[in-house]
């Protein structure tokens, strides 16, 4: 494939999958952002307002990782029930490309909901060029290993059905449990410890760290970007090898 062709599947993919889908069924961004406002709203009425800042930073990263479980789920419905990778494998399209323009789809059906969390965030007075530079970095790292996991997970499905299962494990191990919502601190030793397994709380605590909410030094903030870079490149290397483009 030319530079010319492959530009031409990403956005084709980024329409059928991202662009389409807004316009069509609209409801579905309702549902996307669902989640992450519902546990906002508790924490500012359980908190009174104390704790609105760490919902808002969290709600950021869980809907990055609600473009994993979407892409994990699309993946599969487009692989079992209309055959489209098979399409897809049979054409000149190369698999970098669809997964890319897949995942591209999944960012751009997710930005209405994140613009709702970066407008309370700019409200909230946490945007500042430090803040704004760091919570990009980490959202995108973010999305891309969310997508990396949906990817490999729905090459290996084989009903659809399968991710309604592992989707909200998915979401309890990287986003209800991990301090996402609250500060690292607030956990008790041994949860800590266990809490340091999971990316995400290395994404949450530089955004807190970046916004103020929390105090980390330079050196805890650069141990979190190599810990979380490197889980990023390790899904990525994973969903290059063990994912499973054809069927066997």
């Amino acid at each position: 494939m030319t530079t010319r062709h492959r530009l031409r599947s990403l956005l084709t993919l980024v329409m059928i999958n991202g662009l389409i889908p807004i316009r069509t069924q609209p409801l579905f961004l309702l549902s996307l952002i669902a989640s992450p406002l519902s546990f906002l709203f508790f924490i500012f009425i359980i908190s009174k307002g104390a704790l609105l800042a760490f919902g808002v930073t969290g709600g950021m990263i869980l809907t990055m990782l609600s473009v994993g479980t979407g892409l994990q789920s699309d993946l599969t419905h487009y692989r079992h029930d209309l055959k489209f990778q098979d399409i897809v494998v049979a054409s000149p399209v190369e698999a970098p490309v669809y997964v890319a323009g897949m995942a591209l789809s999944e960012l751009v059906y997710s930005l209405p909901g994140l613009a709702v969390f970066v407008i309370i965030f700019l409200l909230d007075g946490l945007g500042t060029p430090t803040s704004a530079a760091v919570l990009t970095g980490v959202v995108l790292l973010v999305w891309a290993f969310a997508c990396a996991l949906g990817f490999t997970l729905a090459t290996w499905f084989e009903d659809v059905r399968e991710t309604f299962l592992f989707s909200p494990l998915i979401s309890l191990g990287l986003t209800v449990l991990p301090p996402v919502y609250y500060p690292l601190s607030y956990l008790p030793g041994w949860a800590q410890t266990a809490a340091k397994f999971s990316p995400t709380t290395y994404a949450a605590q530089l955004v807190q760290g970046a916004v103020g909410l929390v105090s980390i030094s330079w050196e805890t903030a650069a141990v979190d970007w190599v810990i979380l870079i490197g889980f990023t490149v390790a899904l990525l290397v994973i969903a290059a090898v063990k994912a499973r483009w054809q069927e066997p």
